[in-house]
């Protein structure tokens, strides 16, 4: 009876110990996955839905917050989000791309679970099995700062997600048939604004509304396949206040360029007539410029919006001087209490550079989209369980690429499976070469990186001479112009298995992507979480025993 007591009292102190320390918060929320028919543009498609909405819902989450998300997968082929910018801390098993997890088998279910560790601001999700982006499944994603670190600016009246991105009508199983026949989709027919493209016919309902004198946040994330959008309300001047993850210097603008995948946070004040306006979003870049529109309403306004929209920028340059603008804020703090700024990125020694020069060619006669030479090809058995589980050698190969392409990498293009091995802890330099003449837009997973520079030509190491090594804004994409560079530095030290992609869907899914392998020496739970109990397994490692756990 006494060693009963005895266990019984080791248990409570135990217990009382936990609740002592405290965990962060959990949310949980459940995804029913569904087709549906819409008619954004005025033709009836099928969509991807989730819980019957398009676009999908908002999840709404602060800092640190533990986050359960069961998706059941009610289409008829695999499905599988990613969560674009959320950095997954040591935890690249719940990252949500092929290389790292075994897609959701149609008619089950399976539960993410993450932690928004460290990080505030704007981000998205979105699908990355086959096309089914170009059929909905995304939506945002938002991380308040906690409550006793104050935010740069004044509380807002409310929170608005945007979500702006251009439209094909053709489904999306359409499309993915002309990418695997080696054609390229073409052009989108429209652009949409959280799903929809006002009329102008009087009949529109507000997506927003505000009350006059009052000031709202805008998260406005560029969700489309292929275009940047050139983003503006009516007679409102924007403040740009953050952008995927960081505080920025509060310049304001007329309009602001969002590249695909990028997502900024604007403060919007109602100090105008007390009326509706239109948010528009266009097209950039483009011969043919498809625009967007939707209403926001002033409470107890009269009258309709002007039927003369604001004009977007021309040409590329102003694009370029724009993102020249941007500034991280030195003086305030993120997720953390301490200033963003005393991070000195700019002093650290580079002990890598690699040069990533993005090219298009046919093999075998079909369209293919490629990294330093090489078109990424998924396996079946991803990535990271095939290094996880020992197996590497059977699935794919370190190193395809150089850190250096030759100059004639753009002639030929191999496929396979494309990773990188890193090391951990390591701070590098990569430079993103853009050859073609159509815009990019690229996206690293599990990290956020210092956007140093953006100029035209071919870079060299002449160029780290222009890179602003002082408040460079800390973010997850960047856009390389057409026949220019863009230069990023950041330390690899979260482990696991991380993703490097184009942004464009079309790219991606035709190989513009490659993995970086950040492997932990210590194999220790300071550095990487275990496989998960719960994690799908797939390809030749469903029936292998599972590898002796990390320790702690």
């Amino acid at each position: 009876m006494a060693s009963v007591m005895y266990a019984l009292l080791l248990c409570l102190s135990a217990g009382a110990l936990s609740m002592v320390q405290g965990e962060d918060p959990y949310l949980f929320f459940t995804w029913n996955v569904t087709y549906g028919t819409i008619s954004p543009l005025g033709v009836p498609q099928q969509a991807i839905l989730i819980n019957g909405q398009f676009p999908g819902p908002n999840i709404n989450s602060t800092s640190n917050n533990n986050i359960v998300l069961n998706v059941f997968n009610n289409l008829d082929e695999p499905f599988l989000v990613t969560w674009n910018g959320v950095q997954q801390r040591k935890n690249s098993w719940q990252d949500g791309t092929l290389g790292t997890m075994c897609p959701i088998a149609p008619g089950t279910n399976f539960t993410y679970r993450f932690q928004v560790k460290d990080q505030i601001g704007s981000y998205m999700y979105y699908p990355v099995t086959a096309m089914h982006r170009a059929a909905g499944g995304f939506g945002g994603l938002r991380i308040n700062s906690r409550l006793l670190i104050p935010v740069p600016y004044a509380d807002p009246e409310d929170e608005y997600t945007v979500m702006i991105g251009d439209w094909y009508t053709k489904s999306h199983t359409a499309l993915k048939k002309i990418l695997d026949s080696g054609r390229t989709m073409g052009r989108p027919t429209g652009v949409l604004i959280n799903g929809k493209n006002a009329k102008g016919d009087g009949k529109d309902e507000p997506l927003f509304t505000m009350k006059p004198g009052k000031t709202y946040k805008y998260r406005v994330c560029n969700v489309g396949l292929k275009n940047s959008l050139n983003f503006r309300i009516q007679g409102h001047p924007l403040k740009l206040v953050e952008m995927e993850g960081s505080h920025t210097v509060q310049n304001t603008y007329e309009s602001l360029d969002v590249h695909v995948g990028q997502c900024f946070s604007l403060l919007v004040t109602a100090d105008k007539e007390p009326k509706d306006y239109y948010m528009v979003a266009s097209t950039r870049f483009t011969k043919t410029v498809l625009t967007g529109k939707g209403i926001i309403r002033y409470e107890n306004g009269n009258g309709p919006a002007s039927p003369e929209l604001p004009e977007a920028p021309v040409g590329w340059a102003w694009s370029l001087n724009q993102f020249r603008s941007f500034r991280w804020n030195l003086t305030a703090s993120a997720a953390r209490p301490n200033p963003q700024g005393s991070y000195h990125y700019g002093k650290i020694n580079i002990t890598r550079t690699i040069k990533i020069v993005n090219s298009a060619s046919k093999v075998d006669g079909k369209l293919r989209y490629a990294v330093n030479g090489v078109s990424h090809v998924e396996s079946e058995t991803p990535l990271k369980l095939a290094e996880y589980f020992g197996v590497a050698d059977k699935v794919f190969k370190y190193d395809t690429i150089e850190d250096e392409p030759p100059a004639t990498v753009e002639d030929k293009i191999t496929l396979a499976p494309n990773v990188v091995n890193q090391t951990f802890r390591d701070f590098v330099e990569i430079i993103f070469e853009n050859h073609e003449k159509s815009i990019q837009s690229w996206h690293l997973d599990g990290y956020s990186f210092f956007a140093v520079a953006i100029e035209p030509g071919r870079w060299t190491p002449e160029k780290r001479k222009n890179y602003n090594l002082l408040d460079g804004v800390s973010r997850h994409t960047i856009q390389v112009f057409p026949k220019s560079w863009a230069a990023i530095m950041l330390t690899f030290d979260n482990a696991g298995m991380w993703n490097v992609r184009s942004e464009q869907p079309e790219r991606c899914y035709l190989g513009q992507q490659f993995y970086v392998s950040v492997l932990s020496p210590a194999r220790s739970l300071r550095d990487e979480y275990n496989l998960p109990e719960t994690a799908q397994l797939c390809g030749i490692v469903k029936d292998l025993p599972k590898p002796p756990p990390y320790s702690s």
